[in-house]
């Protein structure tokens, strides 16, 4: 119940913040510009709390449902720009209704708030390379056997400190970097031993798309030095009777370095029925035990332990100066709105499958577990969401951002604007996609929900 209450609390200041984010920079750009600003609504549905501002011209709305917001501008809706309502209106407020404005002030205001979005990422990141973060030092743990990095002369305790010029501080930041080199050659600086030791080779890209899988392990064949170890032992079950112990650190199975918890699962799973050698060390002792792993209901082969891992090398805080702060801000930023389009460029070429995609489930779950983890993962899932809110509205699609910087780009193509039957057709149609792609969004979310 708290773990619930948790979650939603958590996704409930996360999507209102952004929102609230987005909607700002529409309205605060609307109201330098000179439109009049009737609403500013954070939130659907009915008036939990309302005000007006000073002026008494805008009123200030929290509603009831919290996936969305909205700023009202007088002359915005293609219902209320008949020649009918203008002549309703005062000769001051027709002059500041939205629909009269120049392109170029109605442009400015559609691409505010995503734009807002985009300087909110930067600023979280900002914070995040001040502050601080726990991270996985960039030291190779493990090489497979005849792997691309054994052939370009990697070792085991190397520090890698640049990949094609750029600085790494960390394992995830070398995932992130290898993902972008897949398929081209790869320059890269270890520290070895104090030496500073400059490889070069050729990265393969996976059979995958990079983006679903770890190319690091995958192509490259290094790994960050996890320890495997024997969480909990069954009664009765086959690691018992192998004399498997709790505590137990996992060196190899059939002959194969152990440096997963995926790559040993699948070693038994594969091995129903079948002796399985293991190589354990149990303290500072070294033991070779053998285990038959029993046959599951699906005809997979299960040993009964529950395994865990942890790190060869301990998690270190890295800080950034100022400077290099400012720019990891613009860097994190960029790296993330570009990862953003290709994944919804795969997206709709079936590169990457739609069932990918997250809905209001998945988001609410993510805000409780960075929620969780600390202020820095929060404000990580923050950034991202944001540039995703970013990018996601600026797509030419009706009733978005990106959809009014069409109609502004189309009437200046005709020389004339869209006539407001269009416009109100166009953005049924709009209204139309949103609602298809939220449902499939929900329905991606309870099947990963049910599945487990």
């Amino acid at each position: 119940m708290l773990e619930t209450l948790h979650t939603t609390l958590a996704f409930i200041v996360a999507i209102a913040l952004l929102i609230a984010v987005h909607e700002y920079g529409h309205f605060i750009v609307a109201r330098k510009l000179g439109i009049k600003v009737e609403k500013f609504s954070i939130g659907f549905g009915p008036s939990l709390i309302s005000w007006w501002s000073r002026d008494r011209e805008v009123q200030y709305v929290i509603a009831a449902i919290p996936l969305g917001g909205y700023v009202k501008m007088l002359g915005e809706n293609p219902s209320e720009q008949g020649e009918d309502s203008k002549q309703e209106l005062s000769d001051e407020d027709r002059a500041r209704a939205f629909d009269v404005q120049p392109p170029w002030k109605r442009a400015s205001v559609a691409v505010a708030g995503p734009l807002f979005n985009f300087f909110f990422a930067m600023f979280a990141y900002m914070v995040i390379g001040w502050v601080g973060q726990s991270v996985m030092p960039p030291v190779i743990g493990n090489i497979s056997p005849a792997s691309v990095a054994e052939q370009a002369g990697l070792l085991e305790g190397d520090l890698i400190r640049t990949l094609n010029g750029s600085p790494v501080h960390s394992w995830v930041h070398v995932e992130e970097k290898m993902k972008q080199l897949a398929g081209g050659n790869v320059e890269m600086e270890v520290d070895r031993n104090d030496l500073n030791v400059p490889l070069r080779f050729f990265l393969p890209s996976p059979k995958e798309d990079p983006l679903l899988v770890n190319v690091s392990e995958r192509s490259l064949g290094v790994f960050p030095g996890i320890k495997v170890v024997i969480d909990s032992v069954a009664d009765d079950s086959a690691a018992k009777q192998g004399g498997v112990l709790t505590g137990d650190h996992i060196i190899q199975a059939q002959g194969e370095a152990v440096t997963n918890i995926r790559a040993l699962i699948e070693i038994i799973r594969s091995r129903a029925g079948e002796t399985v050698s293991l190589q354990v060390k149990r303290d500072e002792t070294v033991l070779n035990l053998t285990v038959v792993p029993a046959v599951d209901e699906s005809g997979h082969g299960r040993i009964g332990v529950r395994l865990a891992a942890s790190p060869v090398h301990h998690p270190v805080m890295y800080r950034m100066g100022m400077v290099e702060g400012l720019f990891f801000g613009f860097e994190r930023t960029w790296e993330m709105t570009t990862m953003t389009i290709q994944v919804l460029g795969k997206m709709v070429t079936s590169t990457i499958s739609p069932e990918n995609l997250g809905g209001p489930i998945a988001i609410a779950q993510l805000a409780g577990k960075t929620a969780e983890l600390g202020f820095v993962a929060f404000m990580s899932f923050l950034a991202l969401i944001s540039v995703n809110l970013a990018v996601l509205n600026l797509l030419p699609v009706p009733v978005l951002d990106g959809g009014h910087l069409c109609y502004i780009a189309l009437e200046k193509l005709r020389g004339k604007p869209l006539s407001s039957a269009v416009m109100e057709r166009t953005q049924i149609v709009g209204i139309g996609l949103i609602v298809v792609l939220m449902l499939f969004a929900f329905y991606n979310d309870l099947l990963r929900l049910f599945r487990g």
